[in-house]
């Protein structure tokens, strides 16, 4: 069977026990605060196992691309090593909601894998929870009986709380999981050694492949077990290991998920790929490059079509990681010196065609996006090769207070600096062992774990949260967003909870209705007040979604009298109305600029407040000013034709998108959507938010700025209303005080002109005087040149206005002095500055280092610096420090 057919068969067998078969959600996770991406299947049931969404089917079924590079399920560094792990993979599941339980996902695991799979019997093991004292939780006897229906006693196999009791997280939904494994060594090896001992033992050929997972427990954060008021089955299947069992393979990469990848990759690196490479062989680290480049294409390409771009933050930086990750490898081990993993979107995108069909629809802005961030990262890793040249003496321990010796050699390369090449630079640590194996030497480790430990504690420590249990003062399912149609509305409090962050106590609340939009799109979270009858106020200082709940965010709780009354829920009316009108702007917007610029404008991400909006669309060259005023012109003009909103809620999904609605790439969708509409020939977009009723009351459109964002990604900053108003009116007195200070000229534009030409003028004398002056200086330095130890040693003050001219006075007496070793020190505008310069056959032949000597010397005006070999700079905070830094600077060749 093919992969593709091997997924069909598994959707339509359960679809055939009465699942609804339901499309993958994003893999880029919104409105979740403890995710960044979908890691298992569950994620997009999560409200459902909460209690906090209905669900719209009892029994569901789907093939969920999912990520596991952070958190607990980070397996990034055994990608490509192994046979099994990846980064992005496909997880099978089927789900129950309150309606079958153990007996029947049993039955029917056993029944796809051995009568619809045709999987060997005897090579299937399966795990259940041997139970847990400590937790009062008894052996899970009730799946050992159902398996024993189907399965040999030898061949179940008990499984401790870590391997066999699921739990989302610290706190919420957990129960027993019933494992299931595959044998798939050869047969010779099977008769040496018995299977049941190997499973749960890491070995690459008996591995798990299925697990079925009993939802019967709540965890509190007191850490007790509450049981569920109803049951759930939540399983997962891993599609690439389960194609890997049933083509027959040792490895996901042999099967057709990976194959015509690699394939690609071989042929164009010209080496081959050997599917039984090993540690240790020639081309071992050829093959799992492969690997690493065929798996991190999956994982980028996604992410991108998904919403996430690389960036230096958060979810981003995961991104940029991974794909930082496959380029080192395509670099080091392929020889790809020029970007080449952008051109494996194209493939990837054809093959997933029909399935996740979010790649092909994006994959020419995928792939763009990927060939940019090649491109930035080979840079940096010259530059990175580059710095690691120029430190690598520096960082063998010869600094602090032990005097310089060229002739020690060094044999430890400073693992504070192996972490700032990785930490700043993006320079892996891997590569950095590797050069500097390369010289000889072995990176300090435990310095550059101890610096990767402090940053992540400083990192745990800024975001530490937390959170307590809900208190649950009124059961109740759902909350109902009334915000639509009003901005007050009575309400009461249906559970809330105690929330510490950095120290600061707040409090979280949920409401049975609500009017507060909770943050989302792009739209920011309301503010207000609950106000309740015997007068009390609480403050309504943000508005947030976690999974399907509205969360109000309050710095004090009401008095425990007041805390169950019916409360007077109000949203602060200014501030919504200038949400509102950004909001509806961005519509108007995203229409103008695929007016302007073509269909393929797509928003890739807003932010939407009450004083500006942000709006991010993929385009690949720089917006032009005659652009930019055509794109305010078409929104100002759908402003003045006050256009009357229309909203439609409830329109099947399918409907929507026959109609011709804008949907955006990386939304999960219900089966049901709101579609806002402001002219049908102009704009009709999928949106949750809030809107403007009429296209007047937006006022007045003023985009301020446009920028590039990312790879193939612009980004438009806007003003409407009152915020528009009032920057017009700054400009306008702008250009008034400009008009004084020049007299009131009638032409402004050439009175400025006319003023940056004779700046111009006067800059270029400046500068011919202060050569003028170096050059005088040079020739007096020259006379001063001391010969020691057969070197030219000179070391003054000098008066210049700036370090340019330093630097110049530097490089000229370095072109007359043969076997130079200078240092000049400077007082710039109170600062003190100093300069080393050193011939090339000296640090050739006497192992001098501008680099080293300066941050010596740069002690004694209490400052830093670093520069090459031959050329260094240092600047500090004590002038009167100039001279005595002059004078140990003979210390280093005597």
């Amino acid at each position: 069977m093919t992969a593709s057919q091997i997924r069909k068969a598994f959707l339509d067998f359960f679809a055939s026990k009465g699942h609804q078969i339901v499309p993958s959600a994003p893999i880029v996770v919104k409105n979740d605060p403890t995710l960044m991406f979908t890691n298992a299947g569950m994620n997009q049931f999560k409200d459902i196992f909460l209690g906090e969404a209905p669900a719209k089917y009892k029994r569901v079924v789907d093939t969920q691309r999912c990520l596991r590079v952070s958190g607990k399920h980070n397996d990034l560094e055994e990608v490509g090593i192994d046979t099994y792990h990846h980064t992005m993979f496909e997880m099978l599941g089927n789900w129950s909601f309150g309606d079958y339980f153990k007996k029947e996902a049993i039955e029917w695991s056993w029944e796809l894998l051995t009568e619809v799979y045709k999987i060997d019997k005897d090579r299937l093991y399966v795990t259940i929870f041997e139970g847990d004292e400590k937790e009062g939780l008894p052996k899970d006897q009730e799946a050992f009986d159902y398996w024993k229906q189907y399965v040999p006693e030898d061949h179940i196999l008990l499984g401790n709380k870590k391997d066999n009791f699921w739990e989302m997280g610290e706190t919420g939904p957990c129960g027993p999981c019933s494992e299931i494994h595959y044998d798939n060594r050869e047969e010779g090896e099977r008769l040496k050694v018995k299977g049941e001992s190997l499973v749960n033992r890491d070995d690459p050929q008996v591995i798990e492949i299925w697990n079925n997972v009993f939802m019967q427990f709540n965890r509190l954060k007191d850490g007790s077990l509450q049981p569920l008021p109803a049951k759930h089955v939540d399983t997962g299947m891993g599609f690439e290991r389960l194609v890997r069992v049933l083509q027959e393979k040792s490895s996901n990469y042999d099967t057709d998920v990976f194959q015509e990848l690699i394939q690609n990759i071989s042929a164009k690196s010209k080496k081959e790929y050997d599917s039984a490479a090993k540690p240790g062989d020639a081309d071992w680290n050829t093959t799992v490059a492969m690997r690493v480049l065929a798996d991190h294409v999956r994982a980028v390409s996604f992410t991108i079509a998904d919403g996430q771009l690389p960036s230096n933050n958060k979810a981003g930086y995961v991104i940029r990681r991974i794909l930082r990750r496959a380029v080192r490898y395509q670099y080091q081990y392929l020889e790809f010196k020029e970007p080449f993993l952008n051109t494996l979107v194209p493939i990837l995108a054809e093959q997933f065609k029909g399935v996740f069909d979010e790649l092909y629809n994006q994959k020419d802005f995928v792939q763009k996006v990927v060939l940019e961030e090649e491109t930035a990262f080979l840079r940096t890793l010259e530059k990175g090769i580059s710095l690691f040249e120029s430190e690598y003496r520096l960082a063998t321990y010869q600094f602090g207070d032990k005097p310089y010796d060229p002739s020690v050699k060094p044999d430890l390369f400073n693992g504070e600096i192996a972490f700032k090449l990785q930490d700043t630079y993006g320079f892996p640590i891997d590569l950095t062992e590797l050069m500097a194996r390369e010289r000889g030497l072995s990176v300090d480790m435990d310095g550059f774990n101890k610096a990767l430990a402090e940053q992540k504690s400083r990192s745990r420590a800024a975001t530490a949260i937390d959170t307590g249990d809900w208190i649950i003062l009124k059961e109740d399912d759902t909350v109902e967003f009334t915000g639509y149609d009003e901005t007050e509305t009575i309400a009461h409090i249906v559970k809330y909870r105690k929330v510490t962050a950095k120290g600061k106590e707040q409090y979280q609340i949920v409401l049975d209705k609500t009017p507060f939009y909770a943050e989302s799109g792009g739209q920011v979270g309301d503010t207000g007040q609950l106000v309740f009858p015997d007068g009390e106020i609480i403050q309504v200082t943000d508005t947030k979604k976690e999974n399907a709940l509205i969360v109000h965010f309050v710095d004090n709780m009401p008095s425990e009298k007041a805390i169950n009354d019916a409360l007077t829920a109000i949203v602060d009316p200014e501030r919504r109305n200038s949400i509102q009108g950004n909001h509806s702007t961005t519509h108007l917007l995203h229409a103008a600029l695929k007016q302007v610029l073509g269909n393929h404008v797509n928003q890739k991400g807003s932010l939407v407040n009450d004083e500006y909006l942000r709006f991010d669309f993929s385009h690949f060259a720089k917006v032009t000013e005659e652009e930019l005023a055509r794109i305010e012109a078409i929104v100002n003009e759908k402003v003045r034709e006050n256009i009357p909103l229309k909203e439609e809620r409830n329109v099947a999904y399918q409907v929507a998108i026959t109609s011709g609605v804008t949907a955006l790439f990386g939304e999960k969708y219900g089966e049901y959507v709101r579609v806002i509409t402001f002219d049908d020939a102009f704009s009709k977009e999928l949106c949750g938010g809030t809107h403007v009723k009429a296209t007047g009351q937006i006022g007045y459109f003023k985009i301020v700025s446009e920028s590039a964002v990312a790879a193939g990604v612009r980004r438009i900053e806007a003003i409407t209303g009152i915020g528009a108003e009032n920057y017009i009116n700054k400009q306008s007195k702008l250009v008034h005080q400009l008009k004084e200070l020049l007299k009131n000229p009638k032409d402004i534009g050439k009175s400025i002109e006319t003023l940056l030409e004779e700046n111009s003028k006067l800059k270029k004398e400046i500068e011919r005087s202060v050569l003028e002056k170096s050059s005088g200086l040079k020739n007096e330095l020259a006379k001063k040149v001391q010969d020691i130890n057969g070197i030219s040693f000179i070391a003054e003050k000098v008066t210049l206005p700036n370090a340019d001219a330093v630097k110049n006075l530097a490089y000229q007496l370095k072109d007359i002095v043969p076997n130079l070793f200078l240092v000049l020190g400077a007082d710039i505008e109170g600062k003190p500055n100093l300069t080393v310069m050193i011939s090339e056959n000296l640090v050739k032949d006497k192992g001098l280092n501008a680099g080293n000597i300066i941050r010596e010397l740069a002690k004694e005006i209490q400052g830093g610096g670093g520069g090459q070999p031959f050329y260094a700079t240092a600047g500090g905070k004590d002038v009167n420090g100039l001279d005595k830094a002059l004078e140990k600077a003979k210390s280093f060749i005597e």
